[in-house]
């Protein structure tokens, strides 16, 4: 831990409260497309649909909702309704101006890091979004680079590191996906901390158990403060 002297960390449910709003919307349309679809059938739909868009869209609101509206194209084919198709798009512009909700206790965590701390925020997702709820959370003054990657993959972090100018076993990510912030971060030589969130989207869910001397892992963020 001495060494460490930058620490980035995940915005989506490290900062604040995403997830859910995805998960609400996906039981929103369902409902929506229940003339088409039962409700478990519909989810599982829309999660494929959104892997098979992932690599062509990306992360975010807007390629979500994407995904939404051909979901609802496909299920019903072709005969989903311009009402519904309104309504759909009508649930991602509610997303994408939706209140930012903290996580408990995250402004305390990084109002005492940042004194001792060079302070990043590492996060996947569509750049205009992320840039909008990290003003509207009044975090930012927290922060000395906002890095919006298209992916988390250990090059990503590489590229990241190399950006700030550090090595990476400097470098601490904070995070709730074990996939994404903690398993490509120790794969280059960096340190990770796991803060988990009530709800994980299937595509960041991994079963492992992971036991390793630059990673821990704590039920909530002001938790960390003890060790740094």
């Amino acid at each position: 831990m001495n060494n460490i002297h930058t620490i980035a960390f995940d915005a989506d449910d490290t900062l604040w409260v995403n997830e859910t709003f995805f998960r609400d919307a996906e039981d929103e349309v369902c409902k929506l497309l229940s003339p088409y679809i039962n409700y478990e059938s519909c989810q599982q739909r829309l999660f494929e649909m959104e892997m098979r868009n992932l690599s062509l869209y990306g992360y975010g609101i807007k390629p979500f909702t994407l995904s939404l509206i051909e979901c609802a194209q496909e299920v019903s084919e072709g005969k989903v309704t311009n009402e519904i198709i309104a309504s759909i798009i009508d649930i991602g512009k509610e997303m994408l101006n939706a209140p930012v909700n903290l996580i408990d206790g995250i402004e305390e965590v990084l109002d005492q890091l940042s004194d001792k701390y060079k302070l990043v925020v590492a996060t996947k997702g569509d750049l205009l979004d992320q840039e909008r709820k990290l003003e509207k959370s009044g975090l930012s003054k927290y922060f000395h680079h906002i890095e919006v990657m298209s992916d988390k993959q250990p090059a990503n972090y590489l590229k990241l590191v190399k950006h700030l100018d550090i090595d990476p076993t400097s470098f601490l990510m904070i995070g709730n996906s074990l996939k994404s912030d903690v398993l490509p971060v120790l794969e280059i030589g960096g340190h990770a901390f796991h803060i988990p969130f009530h709800t994980t989207w299937a595509h960041e869910q991994v079963d492992i158990e992971i036991t390793h001397e630059r990673f821990k892992s704590f039920k909530a963020s002001s938790d960390i403060l003890k060790y740094l």
